[in-house]
């Protein structure tokens, strides 16, 4: 027994050092598995949150379980945590301290869940919130000031839920307009306030998706979209045909897909708020200067421009300083490049929720002209046409005749002789004459020439028929001096005049 004694103590002391090895408030819960800094509890079939959460994570998945309530301050126990997603549970409200110790979080993703309204508690907690995830749920109301404390809130999906309407004015005063999406698509919306989104932040506008709802025809709405599409909004541009509107209220199903269909708003006419930006051509490397014609007097009120990247650029500029913008309004581009062209937006804000859109300019920057490019296109090819024309009529009414004998007249043809060789062989007509002359040549012989190259000079001799015996016959001198001259007709050599 006093042997067995050290024993007993030894293994007493390895289960104390086992016992400080592992603190309880490290341990990993035994449905979740944990990394260095992610805990995923996800598919678990879990009803309550695991009390022990390691204090490293940063990032923690509570997804596809069946989840109903949030327990008071459950995250204090992750002080780093980052992201957090919580879709496809049951969860129906939030308490009113349910994301206390949580100021560090910045991506939130309640989808798929059950919660009816967006109440001002639920998320005023959470100001380092950038990503707000509430899409397909069953929210049919959103409270006026849900959104007033998150100023660095960029990204709000609330589509497919019950909304029918929505405090536009909520996202006004969202910070240093920070918000680019607002996804309101797929709700049953049945009136939209042009008024007020015209008094919103012209970045919001690319990125505020409204399709997919039943809002009622008017062609405030439609004149809207249609420059909202003429910008090039992805909103607009990437759910084209999803934009419907209601005929008549008495008719549920009477939705008209109206960008598509445009026709039916043909008589609707644009307004001061739709007219087109001012054209404001500039040459690359060269200084321009937009001004904001501001008719509020008012000492507090402050510029913003919006730049064709629907960046929202205020005094003194932008991040890396390329383009300026004074007090009093006005946007300087010390030296234009081809990405500054587009249609700048100047608003000017009298106080955090009033905002008043002054005017817009579409900046054009070109490559500047070569120097020899004097005369446009269209007008030298005009003066090389006339010039053309010009030339060819001097050639053909005024070139002196160069041969003087061919510019006289020719003269009258002669009778034809009897026996003239060379008009039997050139002539392919025989010589008209009269009835007296054909029978006085009654006794008129035949020649037959055959043209035979002699083999040093190639001249034609003419063979003679046998009536005329005596080479000194007129007619055989008469035929001899034609045979010559054909005889030079014919031959290889040129005629030397």
């Amino acid at each position: 027994m006093v042997a067995a004694e050290p024993l007993w103590l030894l293994l007493l002391l390895q289960l104390c050092a086992h016992g400080r090895a592992s603190p309880p408030g490290r341990r990993c819960p035994a449905a979740c598995i944990c990394t260095s800094d992610l805990l995923s509890c996800s598919r678990q079939t879990l009803q309550r949150v695991p009390r022990e959460l390691p204090p490293t994570a940063t990032t923690l998945d509570l997804s596809h379980n069946a989840l109903t309530q949030l327990h008071d301050r459950w995250l204090a126990a992750l002080p780093h945590l980052e992201a957090l997603h919580m879709s496809h549970n049951q969860i129906r409200e939030l308490s009113p301290r349910a994301f206390h110790n949580a100021s560090y979080l910045r991506h939130l993703d309640m989808s798929s869940n059950r919660l009816h309204a967006v109440e001002t508690h639920y998320f005023e907690a959470l100001v380092s919130l950038e990503e707000l995830l509430l899409y397909n749920n069953r929210i049919a109301r959103v409270d006026e000031n849900a959104f007033a404390k998150l100023s660095g809130l960029r990204k709000v999906y609330l589509s497919w839920n019950n909304l029918t309407t929505f405090p536009f004015r909520s996202v006004q005063g969202l910070g240093n307009y920070s918000l680019r999406t607002l996804d309101l698509s797929s709700n049953s919306l049945s009136s939209i306030p042009v008024e007020e989104l015209a008094a919103l932040p012209e970045n919001i506008g690319n990125g505020l998706y409204l399709h997919n709802n039943p809002v009622r025809c008017s062609c405030p709405l439609y004149l809207m979209l249609q420059r909202w599409k003429q910008r090039g909004f992805s909103s607009v541009k990437d759910f084209f045909e999803e934009h419907t509107c209601k005929v008549s209220d008495t008719v549920p199903r009477s939705l008209i897909k109206f960008l598509k269909y445009s026709h039916m708003f043909e008589n609707c006419s644009a307004g001061p708020e739709d007219m087109h930006p001012v054209p404001f051509p500039v040459t690359v490397g060269q200084a321009l200067l937009l001004t904001c014609n501001a008719s509020l007097p008012d000492v507090l009120t402050t510029y913003m421009w919006i730049s064709p990247h629907h960046e929202p650029i205020r005094h003194p500029g932008n991040s890396n300083r390329s383009v300026e913008v004074y007090r009093n309004g006005s946007l300087r581009i010390a030296a234009a490049k081809p990405w500054h062209s587009g249609v700048y937006v100047c608003l000017a804000i009298s106080s955090p929720r009033n905002f008043s859109r002054m005017c817009e300019v579409n900046v054009t920057v070109h490559y500047p002209k070569p120097d020899g490019e004097t005369f446009s296109t269209g007008l030298t090819t005009l003066l090389g046409c006339i010039v053309s024309l010009l030339l060819v009529l001097m050639y053909l009414y005024l070139t002196p005749c160069r041969c003087l004998p061919c510019c006289k007249k020719p003269a009258p043809l002669s009778p034809p002789q009897e026996c003239s060789a060379q008009s039997s062989i050139l002539s392919t007509t025989p010589p008209a004459t009269d009835g007296t002359s054909r029978k006085a040549s009654a006794n008129k012989h035949v020649v037959f020439l055959e043209p035979i190259r002699e083999a040093q000079n190639g001249k034609v001799r003419l063979a003679l028929g046998e009536d005329f015996p005596d080479p000194k016959h007129p007619k055989v001198l008469q035929l001899k001096s034609d045979s010559e001259s054909i005889s030079s007709v014919f031959s290889d050599t040129p005629i030397v005049s």
